[in-house]
């Protein structure tokens, strides 16, 4: 198929195809989204915007048109074909549909001598007369073949049930249909450069004395983004990603939104209404969770050991959005480790299904919610987090 005339000039959809193909073979539905074939087959960054840039839903469209135009000239006598159905990229291998069956009796080269009538008794019904007849033979034989391959979908049907919802689908629903989600990272502002140091941008200070460096973010948020984007890929859906100085309120208040970072350098979250249970206070000499409304068993204070950073906490919230209808969504660490706790242990079914036991509604969905995770951190990674309190809302 490559070498036919329809794809010989076209690099790129030779690349598509076989990529997609390839997919379809490997029963790898989950790399054969639009992230993955931009990132794959057309050299796009990973978590490149796909809502604002079209490449691929353009070359999927040429694509299409491509394969008709081959199945029905160079590939004409090809026992199989292959599709690639709108809405989606992952091909299907189908056969081609049989030749019209042929007469079942050939024409007379003679004239047609006059129809010899037969009158049947009356008890006899018109179907067993009808059906004598060479054309309701024929017409017979293609209802059983029609209800012969009805009965073999119905049976291809029933044995291939729909997947049940994991504990992350259930989570994430609102997030993942609709209009692609907002997802902003932290981005604070820092002093210094690679020879002198990079450090905090303190309040008050005169940026004209010194270059303010606002392009960095932590490592937690690099690989929570990446857990992101293996979340919404194998789900065939998008996310928006903006770090937090460049937004703007009057694009987020229109969408579902996602926090990565703390609000001591994620800037926007402080537009938003503050945690009201758990407040994160974060200072030189000392940083930590404030339980604002202890329950039995709670402590009032959590925080983690400056040296060595053995472990740390993060908060994972769930609250209404700017607008009516939306969410928000908020994953916060003490130190950027913690927050990349959080989004792992928020994509992970295993351990995502121990908090919806406290928080699933009782017609389904998720309630708002507060949730304090206390994560163990060995070599600069963490390694194990664990649900300490639970407020629902």
């Amino acid at each position: 198929m490559i070498a036919s005339t329809q794809f010989r000039s076209s690099l790129r959809l030779r690349e598509f195809l076989l990529y997609v193909s390839d997919c379809a073979l490997r029963d790898a539905p989950e790399a054969a989204t639009e992230q993955q074939i931009g990132v794959h087959v057309f050299q796009r960054p990973p978590g490149y915007n796909s809502s604002e840039d079209s490449i691929v839903r353009t070359h999927a469209r040429l694509l299409r048109q491509k394969l008709a135009e081959f199945f029905s000239t160079d590939g004409a006598a090809e026992p199989l074909i292959i599709e690639v159905p709108k809405g989606h990229y992952l091909p299907i291998f189908r056969p081609r549909q049989s030749p019209p069956l042929p007469a079942p009796f050939a024409l007379p080269a003679e004239p047609v001598p006059a129809p010899i009538i037969e009158v049947k008794p009356a008890s006899a019904s018109r179907w067993d007369y009808w059906k004598s007849t060479p054309l309701g033979i024929v017409v017979g034989v293609l209802l059983v073949l029609i209800l012969a391959g009805f009965g073999a979908f119905v049976v291809r049907t029933w044995k291939k049930p729909l997947a049940a919802k994991t504990s992350v689908d259930v989570f994430w629903a609102p997030f993942l249909t609709g209009d692609p989600p907002l997802v902003i990272y932290s981005n604070a502002r820092f002093l210094g450069d690679s020879k002198t140091g990079l450090r905090y941008l303190p309040a008050g200070a005169d940026p004209t004395k010194e270059p303010v460096v606002d392009h960095y973010t932590g490592i937690g948020e690099l690989a929570s983004v990446y857990e992101l984007t293996r979340l919404f890929d194998a789900r065939q859906a998008s996310f928006v990603l903006k770090r937090s100085l460049l937004v703007t309120w009057d694009e987020a208040k229109q969408r579902n939104l996602i926090f990565i970072g703390s609000a001591a350098e994620n800037p926007s979250l402080n537009a938003l209404p503050s945690l009201s249970d758990f407040t994160l206070v974060a200072k030189p000499e000392f940083a930590g969770f404030i339980n604002q409304h202890p329950r039995t068993g709670e402590s009032v204070l959590y925080s983690r050991p400056e040296h060595p950073l053995t472990m740390d906490y993060a908060v994972i919230a769930l609250k209404p959005g700017v607008e009516g209808g939306k969410h928000t969504l908020m994953f916060s660490g003490l130190t950027t480790l913690g927050t990349q706790a959080a989004v792992e242990f928020a994509t992970h079914k295993d351990t995502l299904g121990e908090l919806l036991k406290t928080v699933s509604a009782t017609g389904g969905g998720v309630r708002p919610f507060e949730a304090l995770l206390a994560v163990t951190i060995e070599g600069g990674v963490p390694l194990q987090s664990k649900l300490v309190s639970v407020h629902v809302h």
